[in-house]
């Protein structure tokens, strides 16, 4: 970040003043415009000149150590940019100031910070209107629009939109967008202009995107401005279940029930938007956290016990990873303690990248058939656990009230190799890493290039680059690149088939503890460099998808063979609260979603979606509902079931709900009194 000297600013600044002035016949100093200006040349003089005319000089000992302090704060603002990238995952530009600091901070917290600067709260965090209405007030004049207190009750309008992400950020309720300075000529100044700030006559009415009525009180106009947008009818439709994802903190590390009484009341809210049930992780890092065999079961119990007397199902997930450093993670819930002191002195017992970094978000798949967790293999110790759950809770599942069982198959609970790690390295759109460098997956892989009767094939590319690079930049990926090779298309088939293998084995083992009970499994949509020949970004998670290939397939044939269903997350839903520029990265979110949900549905797998990141406007809502039911599928096929993603405080309060419960009544295939055709 460069920043220039306080003294090379000032001697700079004052050569450009004088160079814009003129000494006039009386000594003063004028320009060659009115004298309109004589006030503010009075004070560049003062801050440029001394009394006498002479320049204002300071001790060369105070610019040194204005110097000095200068690059101490340089140096100290280095620092706290290249931790906030390095640790937080912050996108800062690379020449960031503190501007793009806080910018970054607020996002974080909700508030939507537009390029001007201008912030305020996300439609989620608005002033609550009184009386359960949103109007706009508005005056005859900018004058008096600019002299609205924080108390009036408003909900902003703009047009205009390029895209969704730009559409949501300005669809926010309580926050007022101020009128814009006369010489911003941009489109979207003018609309905000038109469309706010109107003479007595004018009516934003006319805008196709607004809805308004408006009357005057004391000369202002009060407009209720509700975005109208055409909507599809869903009356009628197929019935969708809607299960709600519960708190990652639910269950704290003693596996007892956290807040009992406030989750009450929030699933009794829940059952009267008429959800289906509720979906929760049971974490291996809580259950057997200690010891081998020794499983604690005690607060999913009680958790259980609740959701059956208020009559809603459950969907549980298995999940085999730890919780902590993903998107949307609020807690941490590391891996058992007894796995960890083994991976202390058997690191390869976690994934590996060709660096030797370890990733101890998960088991590395090579140990699935190595005694190496206290004299168990990988999949026993996952069937064991699976075992005792159907155990301990034989009489839900008798009552019918659990319905689905997830099974974690990797980090995130998804079946892909963790090749994005953030805290190694990784940035968006970067390709990742290929992650079979412990020594029990590069065992297998000797196996198999001996096999192949090439053993120099043992071993992972040398030139697939690192996290952060893009395909183009490796002789790997790139176009022609050695991807398509004789030893890339062995080394890639043998890296997606561990994936599926592995999928094979433990969704076998889920189909003997679980008979009867639907299985479901999750895909992450991996949508960047989708558009590149190779698709990098897939093939390092395990998918070999590149153009001249589909990589899915195999993948929903195994999950036909266990009469698995997937649990698919429409990546597109990012797009609805990223300002990413997807066209960088050659992303095709879509794409992804079609290839992926007709490779399941063409085999007969039933497809469970979630949405990754919260959201409570109906924008969001209706894009879900599109996904669902889609309208051009020649055979009518639909989502079996769809999970929110996640009871919050912030979906109960009372207009985020009124909406929540409008989604539901659509999912469901009931009529909607409001609906926007």
């Amino acid at each position: 970040m460069d920043v220039k000297e306080e003294d090379d600013e000032e001697d700079d600044g004052a050569r450009r003043i004088c160079s814009s002035l003129m000494v006039g016949d009386d000594g003063g100093m004028v320009t060659s415009g009115s004298n309109n200006n004589r006030f503010e040349q009075h004070q560049v003089q003062e801050q440029v000149g001394t009394p006498g005319g002479g320049r204002r000089c300071r001790p060369l000992e105070e610019k040194e150590r204005t110097k000095l302090r200068e690059r101490h704060r340089r140096a100290i603002t280095a620092r706290i940019l290249a931790g906030l990238r390095r640790h937080g995952n912050y996108n800062l530009r690379v020449r960031a100031d503190i501007n793009d600091v806080i910018a970054a901070l607020a996002t974080e917290a909700g508030w939507v910070v537009l390029p001007d600067g201008t912030t305020f709260p996300s439609r989620s965090q608005g002033i609550k209107p009184a009386g359960g209405g949103s109007t706009a007030v508005t005056s005859s004049s900018s004058h008096m629009a600019s002299q609205q207190t924080p108390s009036t009750s408003i909900r902003g309008v703009s047009c205009g939109f390029r895209s969704v992400p730009e559409y949501n950020a300005c669809r926010m309720k309580g926050v007022f967008l101020p009128n814009s300075p006369p010489y911003d000529a941009s489109p979207n100044a003018r609309c905000q202009s038109s469309s706010l700030m109107g003479d007595a006559g004018e009516q934003s009415a006319g805008h196709p995107l607004i809805n308004s009525s408006v009357d005057a009180v004391d000369g202002m106009q009060i407009v209720d401005a509700t975005p109208k947008l055409p909507e599809r009818d869903f009356a009628g439709s197929a019935y969708i279940p809607v299960y709600v994802m519960l708190p990652l903190g639910v269950i704290n590390m003693k596996c007892e029930l956290v807040d009992p009484d406030g989750l009450l009341k929030q699933l009794r809210l829940l059952k009267s938007a008429n959800v289906d049930g509720v979906m929760v992780d049971c974490w291996w890092g809580i259950v057997e956290a200690h010891s081998p065999h020794e499983y604690n079961w005690n607060g999913y119990r009680k958790l259980f016990q609740m959701v059956h007397e208020l009559k809603l199902k459950l969907q549980v997930v298995l999940s085999f990873h730890e919780c902590g450093g993903n998107v949307g993670d609020d807690v941490c819930i590391p891996l058992p303690h007894w796995v960890a002191e083994i991976g202390r002195s058997n690191p390869d017992i976690f994934f590996t990248d060709r660096e030797g970094r370890r990733n101890p978000e998960c088991l590395s798949w090579g140990v699935d058939k190595e005694r190496v967790l206290r004299g168990r293999t990988g999949l026993e110790v996952y069937f064991d656990y699976m075992r005792s759950f159907r155990v301990e809770f034989n009489d839900f599942f008798e009552d019918g009230v659990i319905t689905t069982i997830g099974v974690g198959l990797g980090p995130c609970g998804e079946l892909r190799f963790p090749s994005f790690p953030v805290k190694h390295g990784w940035r968006y759109p970067g390709i990742g890493e290929f992650q079979c460098y412990d020594q029990y997956l590069l065992k297998i892989l000797r196996k198999a290039a001996e096999a192949r009767g090439h053993s120099f094939w043992a071993r992972g590319p040398d030139n697939a680059g690192s996290y952060s690079s893009r395909p183009h930049e490796t002789g790997f990926f790139c176009d022609g690149g050695d991807y398509d090779g004789y030893y890339g298309r062995f080394f890639l088939n043998w890296y997606s088939k561990v994936l599926v293998d592995h999928g094979d084995r433990v969704l076998y083992l889920a189909k003997l503890a679980f008979e009867g009970t639907r299985i479901v499994a999750k895909l992450s949509g991996i949508h960047w460099w989708y558009k590149t020949a190779s698709h990098a970004a897939e093939l390092t998670a395990g998918f070999y998808n590149p153009c001249n290939r589909d990589g899915y397939a195999a993948i929903m044939a195994m999950l036909k063979k266990h009469s698995a269903s997937l649990n698919f997350t429409p990546v597109e839903f990012h797009m609805l609260h990223q300002r990413e520029d997807f066209s960088n990265s050659l992303s095709d979110p879509q794409a992804v979603v079609w290839q992926v949900t007709n490779a399941a549905w063409d085999v007969g797998v039933e497809v469970v979606s979630e949405n990754p990141l919260p959201f409570l406007d109906r924008v969001g809502y209706n894009k879900i509902l599109d996904n669902a039911k889609p309208l051009a599928d020649p055979d009518g096929r639909y989502l079996s079931s769809f999970i929110y993603h996640r009871l919050s405080p912030l979906l109960l309060e009372r207009q985020n709900f009124m909406e929540f419960e409008r989604f539901v009544k659509r999912m469901h295939g009931e009529a909607v009194h409001d609906l926007q055709v």
